[in-house]
Parts: C-alpha cells; structure tokens; sequence
C-alpha cells in the first residue's frame, strides 16, 4: 500500500516533514516536564530519594515521553491507515532498530512507521469525547455530568485494553523491560475506529452497525499482528499453542470493547 517511512535498517533517510505538528510541540514540554520533573519531585519528597535515582527509574519505566510524539504528516496519514485497513498493509510488522552508544535503540515514529505514538491515540481519544457529547446532544440527553462519565467511561476502555495487551506478555514469560508507554500507545489505536463509528451514528444510525464489526475486526487484526511481530519478540520461551491462544483472546476481547465504548448513552455502564 505504501512504502515504510523509515525505509530499510542503517540506510537513514530524512523525515518528510522535518517540523513537528503543533499538538507535538504541546505534548513534548507538558509530557516530559510532568513525568520527568513532578512525579521525580514527588518521589524524591515521599521516599527520601535522589532527584536522579527517582527520575532515572521513572524514565526507564516509562520510556521518554518525548519519542512517542515524533510524528510528521506523512506518519499520521499512513498509521491511520495501518490501523484502520491492516489487511491493505504490505510492508513487514517489525520494528526498526538502529545502534545508538553500542546498544540498539527503535527508531522513532517519524522514520518507521511501526513505531507506537501517543499522539493518534490522544487526539482520537479527544475527538471520542466530542463525538459523544455530540451523540448525547441529539438525542436532548446532554449534560456536563453525563459527558464527565463518558470521559471516565473512554479511561477506563483505555485501560482495560492496556492490562489485556501487558497481561498476555507477562503470562507468556515477556520481559518488564518493554516500555509501558508502547501498551499505552498500542490500546489507544482502538479510539480511532470508534470516533468513525460514532460519526457514522451520528449521520447515518443504521451505518452503525456495519462500521462497528468493521473497524472491531480491523483493531483486533491491528493488535494480533503487532502483538505477534513486536511486542512477543520480548518473549523469553515459545510456545505455540499459548501464543495462539492470547492473540485470539486479544482479538475476540475487541468486540466486547468496542460495543461497551460505542453504546453513548447516560447510563455508561451498559
């Protein structure tokens, strides 16, 4: 469907658009400066710590905040993309690497685009939110409380995608070396099909229910193939049958997911 951004491993190739978007930019101070220096600050006040030891574990834990919103035009148009018609995706699954100070570092998602990013995932997440408030609004049920619980009900979606995807890795022996942020990251994708099916609601009510199966599929073939070409790489021991059996229940778990987050209504618990 279209050629990888970051082209093959140790051939480098600039970024189309060398300037980060404008959310980037916002993101890059907001993310790092809390992560890096208000939880250091708090750890350091609560445990009795160095400002460094706190900070160097904060920082290993969640990676660098900053690597996940190295995104440019051309990357957003292509993930999008990848995430939302995976079956149309040629190119290979893996990650690019390249050695940085003797040890091999991924690119950023500017140069591949099999990188995870946080800044789909926390626009989507975002453009859900309206879309729903909208929803709520034409059906004369709108209020700021409602839209506060659609908001709870959209984190608590996001994070249940994200104790699926780490929890499949620890059972299979995966090493906690793997950035939380990339869990973070992959479960995120999910809010990408549901703003179109909520939109499609929205225009359209019956077209609800063929983009909602649709885009399900879609993210469930999107986690499989990533969860087996990337994140299982971490995977100490192989066992076939365990693999197959965690990459359909990651698969099989969209449906219930997706049909909790697509149902806008007052009451979000159903």
């Amino acid at each position: 469907m279209y050629n990888n951004v970051g082209g093959q491993p140790g051939v480098p190739r600039p970024p189309v658009n060398s300037q980060p978007t404008p959310f980037g930019n916002a993101f890059y101070g907001a993310g790092s400066g809390l992560i890096r220096g208000g939880l250091g600050a708090y750890g350091e006040k609560i445990l009795g710590s160095s400002s460094e030891y706190v900070q160097s574990n904060i920082s290993t834990y969640f990676s660098n905040p900053q690597y996940y919103f190295q995104v440019n035009d051309q990357y957003v148009r292509n993930k999008l993309k990848v995430v939302l018609f995976p079956f149309l995706h040629r190119g290979h699954w893996t990650r690019i690497s390249e050695p940085v100070g003797g040890r091999l570092k991924y690119k950023p998602p500017v140069y591949d685009i099999n990188a995870p990013d946080l800044y789909i995932p926390f626009m989507a997440f975002g453009t859900y939110v309206v879309l729903a408030g909208f929803s709520l609004g034409l059906q004369g049920k709108f209020s700021p409380e409602a839209l506060n619980w659609l908001f709870i009900k959209g984190l608590l979606g996001w994070f249940l995608q994200v104790a699926l995807l780490k929890s499949s890795l620890f059972f299979l022996g995966g090493s906690s070396d793997a950035p939380f942020l990339d869990f973070v990251a992959y479960g995120g994708y999910c809010f990408t099909g549901l703003c179109f099916a909520v939109l499609g609601r929205i225009l359209w009510n019956y077209s609800y229910y063929f983009l909602m199966p649709w885009f399900c599929l879609c993210m469930g073939t999107f986690l499989v193939k990533t969860m087996k070409r990337v994140l299982f790489a971490e995977v100490r021991s192989y066992d076939s049958s365990r693999h197959h059996i965690l990459l359909l229940l990651i698969a099989f778990a969209q449906l219930p997911l997706f049909t909790w987050l697509g149902n806008i209504s007052v009451n979000w618990l159903i």
